[in-house]
């Protein structure tokens, strides 16, 4: 897999482009600054992008806004964006254009080089991975809302997992229950979050992950 990495701490930056290499992926090209960014991507064309939120030169979401420009002109590359804190606002400013090949971790995750490898596979693949400390914020923000008072503690879990980018299968290991267990819960968060059934189960899945992301989000960040 060909990657780009953008990522302005050095010693992290050029520990991800070693943990790649010795895995059998090329990182075409580093970035320590957000003008740099989009530049490398446009030039480089990569099989995905590894973003930090927070770059250069003002540390705020220089990151984030390469990402969702990148987004916009290159809408197939599958782009994973690493944070230092959960900000939800960020995530869900992002899936917004679509959950389809994105994937949102926190930077611890990448001293945990299975996960981060299967969050990369996962988005290259046209998944979704959300660090699942996200999505537990992100839930728990929510539960308060009125489209899912209704889901019962189990269905909270489920459509938690669904976030994480979980598939039916993987999702009923972690429960020990049957995969058809896990469908009917799913049938109950598409039906309680008023999800329309023509969309198909994979578009009802991004539905619901964006429904909730949609609602526990503060305003946009400031520019």
């Amino acid at each position: 897999m060909r990657i780009v990495i953008a990522e302005d701490n050095a010693l992290l930056r050029e520990g991800m482009v070693l943990l790649l290499t010795i895995n059998g992926h090329e990182v075409v090209a580093t970035c320590a600054a957000g003008p740099e960014v989009l530049p490398a991507l446009r030039t480089h064309r990569p099989d995905a992008a590894v973003l930090d939120v927070r770059l250069p030169p003002t540390f705020r979401d220089e990151g984030l806004r390469a990402a969702v420009q990148a987004r916009s002109e290159l809408p197939e590359l599958p782009i994973l964006v690493l944070s230092q804190y959960v900000e939800q606002a960020y995530a869900a400013e992002l899936l917004a254009q679509g959950a389809r090949g994105i994937g949102y971790l926190l930077k611890d995750r990448v001293g945990r080089v299975e996960q981060f490898l299967e969050a990369l596979e996962r988005i290259a693949d046209g998944g979704t991975a959300l660090d699942p400390e996200v999505v537990t914020e992100i839930v728990s923000r929510k539960a308060a809302a009125r489209p899912l008072r209704s889901l019962t503690p189990r269905e909270h879990e489920v459509l938690e997992m669904m976030a994480q980018g979980l598939a039916n299968a993987a999702i009923a290991e972690r429960l020990v229950v049957t995969e058809r267990a896990v469908s009917k819960h799913i049938r109950g968060v598409f039906d309680k979050l008023g999800l329309p059934p023509e969309g198909g189960s994979v578009h009802r899945r991004v539905l619901a992950v964006l429904a909730y992301l949609d609602a526990a989000a503060p305003a946009s960040p400031a520019r």
